[in-house]
């Protein structure tokens, strides 16, 4: 079973639309401007608005609700190209998680409420899983209380993603069994403006938007259980590998632009009248950085190939992208700063946004770390 790593012509038109959207709507200074200015929701909304024209959020979601199904992959090209620009937008949050979670486990009903809003951009959305620093969906306290009709949502989630402002808030939460159980988990979905509900938000290193949730006695009715009851257990782990494929590609958007700087800086920067460029110790840097980049590349798109075909591989390629790209990531932004030399690290240079913004994307959904353990035990080691 060959798998074909090269891009369909409409990932292609995706990719490229995406590249010339970021550079000319979104160049990096649209994003340090949202950020010195303190703005609220650290997201534009008339990009969002331009974005949906384009008719992005809706490339996970099926034709009969106005999306285009192009799938994981379609949406990762973008994400991966506004991530070179590291534009801000609710389209990993809603477009990815959202549209994934509510198109494959979601009713008719629940399909026909929500999809619709997502793809014209009038709904964004957030998924509220985790509730310590350390990513483990299975550690939820957060409780669904059945009472009647009813379900009462109580607790506390952590670093939701778009929290801050999304309409709509996709919760795990503990309808039986205990913290640590993998079984008794419920995915519920709930309209961030109930009573009881309250948001408070981060201040995180990369300038984006993340919240702390707590629900105080929330009343929902049965309705809004997502799939089945007690089910979240296996749903859950879908829906985060489609997220961590999603912001792999997005982490190796960050590390090509973060590359790119610092081989431009390399040819233009004079030490002693000479190139730094021409310095083999930093050429063989570069050069490592180059092949863990194109390492990258192949695991990116192995797992979202893996997601569009359902393979029984989604598991494996999943926790290794999210490994790969945090490990490669990681080692770009940090060697960027050091090539940058003592400027590197001052807010003037925007080289400075790529390694703020790798701290945080690394531990999303699963540092490499967890990633590296998570692959061990689904390979059998």
């Amino acid at each position: 079973n060959f798998m074909k790593l090269i891009l369909t012509e409409e990932e292609q038109f995706l990719k490229d639309t995406a590249t010339n959207f970021a550079n000319e709507r979104s160049p990096i200074n649209h994003f340090r401007a949202l950020r010195d200015s303190n703005d609220p929701i650290l997201w534009d909304k008339d990009l969002w608005h331009e974005m949906s024209k384009l008719g992005w959020p809706g490339i996970m979601i099926p034709e009969e609700f106005g999306g285009s199904n192009f799938g994981l992959s379609g949406i990762c090209v973008v994400l991966q190209e506004c991530a070179k620009t590291l534009t801000p937008s609710p389209l990993f949050a809603t477009g990815v998680l959202g549209a994934y979670s509510i198109n494959t486990y979601g009713t008719q009903e629940q399909k026909e409420m929500y999809l619709p809003a997502i793809v014209n951009g009038k709904l964004t959305t957030s998924l509220a899983v985790d509730e310590a620093s350390h990513h483990n969906p299975f550690q939820t306290e957060f409780i669904a209380k059945k009472q009647k009709d009813n379900y009462i949502l109580s607790g506390k989630k952590t670093f939701v993603i778009d929290g801050a402002s999304s309409d709509l808030i996709i919760v795990l939460a503990r309808t039986s069994g205990s913290r640590g159980d993998s079984t008794g988990l419920t995915l519920f979905v709930v309209n961030a403006d109930q009573d009881g509900i309250n948001k408070i938000k981060l201040d995180m290193a990369d300038s984006r938007n993340y919240a702390n949730i707590t629900f105080d006695n929330v009343t929902v009715s049965s309705d809004a259980i997502l799939g089945d009851l007690e089910t979240a257990g296996e749903t859950i782990d879908d829906i985060l590998d489609i997220g961590r494929i999603a912001i792999s590609a997005e982490m190796l958007g960050n590390a090509e632009a973060a590359f790119d700087t610092t081989l431009d800086y390399l040819k233009q920067r004079k030490q002693f009248g000479v190139l730094i460029g021409s310095f083999q110790a930093l050429q063989h840097r570069a050069a490592e950085m180059f092949c863990e980049i194109e390492l990258t590349k192949s695991s990116v798109m192995a797992a979202m190939r893996a997601a569009d075909e359902r393979s029984n591989d989604l598991q494996r390629l999943s926790s290794l992208a999210k490994t790969v790209s945090g490990e490669t990531l990681h080692l770009v932004s940090n060697e960027a700063i050091q090539m940058h030399g003592g400027i590197g690290v001052t807010d003037e240079y925007d080289i400075g946004f790529f390694l703020k913004r790798a701290r945080v994307a690394e531990q999303i959904f699963g540092s490499s770390k967890f990633h590296t353990e998570r692959y061990a035990n689904l390979s059998g080691f």
